[in-house]
C-alpha cells in the first residue's frame, strides 16, 4: 500500500488531494518526509474569517505544516496558500482543514502531542518528538479549549473544593472538583483563594445548576464557608476530615517543639528528640523502631504525651454512625481538651465547637460522598504542577490541571493512544 493511500484513509480532506511525496536526507536521524498538498481542480478557497467560499485572488509563498511523525521520521505537508476575495471580509488568506489560523503544525499533530503530554512531562514530549515546549503548550491549550467547550455539565450534585500552592510567595489556586460516585473530575480553577474567587465559580456554574447541588466538601477556610452558605446553603456542607486532623497534628508539633526546647534549657534528658513522626503517624503505620520509641515516650508525664493521647482519643469520633452520638462525643472531647491547659489543643477545640454542625455533616453524608476524593485530587494536582515545572504563569498551570484532571472529551481520531 502506498503512503499516499494511507494518508487518504487517515487524513482525508475535502477539496484537497495529496501530490508528490519525497524522502529527504540520508542518515536515519535526518530523514524527512515532504508531502505536497494541492487543491482540487475548480475548488474555491474558503475565507478564514466567515468560513464561506469565494473566488480566488492570488497565491502566497509555500508553507510547511508539521504532521504526526511516521516511524520516527518527521513529516511535513507543503501547501501554497491561496487568498480569497470575500464579498464580506475582503481579501483574506484561505482556511485549510488540517491546521488552525497561522499555526505551522497540523491539528492531528497537536492532538497527538496533547495526548502524550498527559502521560509525560511537557519537556519530555518536546524532546522526544523534536519540537519546542511552546508548541506542546499550544497543543495542550487547544485540547483544553476544545474539551471545555464541549464538556457535559449534567449530573453535578456533589463538589469538593480546595486550594493548592502553585508558586512561592503564597500564590494559590482555588480548585473545584466534581466528586459524584459516577464521575470524578476537575470542574474549575480560579486564581487566589478569596471570596471573589469562589463567587466566580458559582457564577460560572450558574444559578440553576447551583440549586441542584446536594453535597459540598471543603475545609474551614472562612471565605469558603461564607460563599457556600450564601450560594448553596441548601446543600449538605461537609468539612474535610483531613483538614481537621491536620490542625490537630500541627498543635501536637507545636507543643512538642516548645517542650523539647524547655527540656534542653533545663538540662533534662532529650526524650523528645527524633520523636516527631512517632507522634504524628497513625499507630498502625509506625515502624518497629518507632513503636519502641513511642512506648518509651508514653511512660513520661509530658505535655506532648497528653496532647498525643487527646489526638488518638479523638480518632474514635470517626467510628460513629449516628450524628447525635458523634455530637455528644465531640462535646465531651472539647470539654476535656479545654481543661487540659494545652493552648494549641484548646485552640483546636474552640475551632471544632465553632464548626460543630458542619463537622457532624460528615456523618449525615457518610456513604454518599468521600472527602478522601478531594485529597486524592489534591495530590494529583500537586504532581501536575511539578510536571509542568518551568512554565511560570498561572494560565499555564490552569491548562495543565484541566488537561490532566478534567476528563475532557476528545475527537475520535486515528492517532489516539489508549
Amino acid at each position: 500500500m502506498q503512503l499516499k493511500t494511507i494518508l487518504h484513509h487517515i487524513e482525508r480532506h475535502r477539496s484537497f488531494v495529496y501530490g508528490e511525496i519525497r524522502l529527504i536526507g540520508d542518515a536515519p536521524g535526518d530523514l524527512v518526509l515532504e508531502v505536497d498538498v494541492r487543491p482540487r481542480a475548480n475548488s474555491r478557497p474558503v475565507c478564514s474569517r466567515c468560513h464561506r467560499p469565494g473566488p480566488g485572488y492570488d497565491t502566497l509563498a509555500q508553507r510547511r505544516f508539521q504532521f504526526v511523525p511516521l516511524w520516527g521520521i518527521l513529516v511535513y505537508f507543503l501547501y501554497v496558500m491561496r487568498r480569497v476575495h470575500c464579498e464580506t471580509c475582503g481579501v483574506k488568506v484561505e482556511e485549510v482543514p488540517w491546521a488552525v489560523g497561522r499555526h505551522r503544525i497540523t491539528t492531528s499533530y497537536a492532538w497527538f502531542l496533547a495526548g502524550w503530554a498527559r502521560r509525560l512531562s511537557w519537556i519530555d514530549v518536546a524532546r522526544v518528538f523534536h519540537t519546542s515546549g511552546e508548541t506542546v503548550f499550544r497543543s495542550v491549550d487547544m485540547a483544553v479549549e476544545w474539551g471545555r467547550a464541549r464538556m457535559s455539565m449534567a449530573g453535578i450534585t456533589a463538589i469538593g473544593m480546595d486550594e493548592i500552592l502553585w508558586q512561592r510567595g503564597h500564590k494559590y489556586l482555588t480548585v473545584v472538583y466534581q466528586i459524584n460516585e459516577e464521575c470524578k473530575r476537575l470542574l474549575w480553577v480560579g486564581q487566589d483563594r478569596r471570596t471573589k474567587t469562589l463567587l466566580r465559580f458559582f457564577q460560572w456554574l450558574g444559578r440553576e445548576r447551583s440549586t441542584l447541588l446536594e453535597f459540598i466538601c471543603s475545609d474551614m477556610w472562612k471565605p469558603y464557608l461564607q460563599v457556600i452558605a450564601k450560594k448553596a446553603g441548601h446543600a449538605v456542607h461537609v468539612v474535610d476530615r483531613f483538614h481537621i486532623m491536620s490542625h490537630m497534628s500541627k498543635a501536637i508539633d507545636e507543643i512538642r517543639a516548645k517542650e523539647a526546647r524547655r527540656l534542653k534549657a533545663d538540662g533534662c534528658e532529650p526524650v523528645l528528640k527524633r520523636t516527631r513522626w512517632c507522634l504524628l503517624k497513625r499507630p498502625e503505620n509506625l515502624t518497629e523502631r518507632q513503636e519502641v520509641t513511642l512506648g518509651q515516650l508514653l511512660a513520661y508525664n509530658l505535655r506532648t504525651v497528653r496532647a498525643y493521647l487527646l489526638k488518638e482519643d479523638f480518632q474514635g469520633f470517626w467510628n460513629y454512625v449516628s450524628p447525635t452520638w458523634a455530637g455528644k462525643f465531640l462535646d465531651r472531647w472539647c470539654t476535656r481538651t479545654m481543661r487540659s491547659r494545652l493552648e494549641p489543643m484548646q485552640k483546636v477545640a474552640r475551632m471544632l465547637r465553632r464548626h460543630r454542625e458542619l463537622i457532624l455533616n460528615w456523618f449525615r453524608a457518610k456513604g454518599t460522598i468521600s472527602t478522601a476524593t478531594v485529597e486524592g485530587f489534591h495530590n494529583k494536582a500537586k504532581l501536575t504542577t511539578r510536571r509542568a515545572y518551568g512554565l511560570r504563569s498561572s494560565r499555564t498551570v490552569e491548562v495543565a490541571l484541566y488537561h490532566t484532571l478534567g476528563k475532557l472529551p476528545e475527537p475520535v481520531g486515528t492517532h489516539r493512544f489508549c
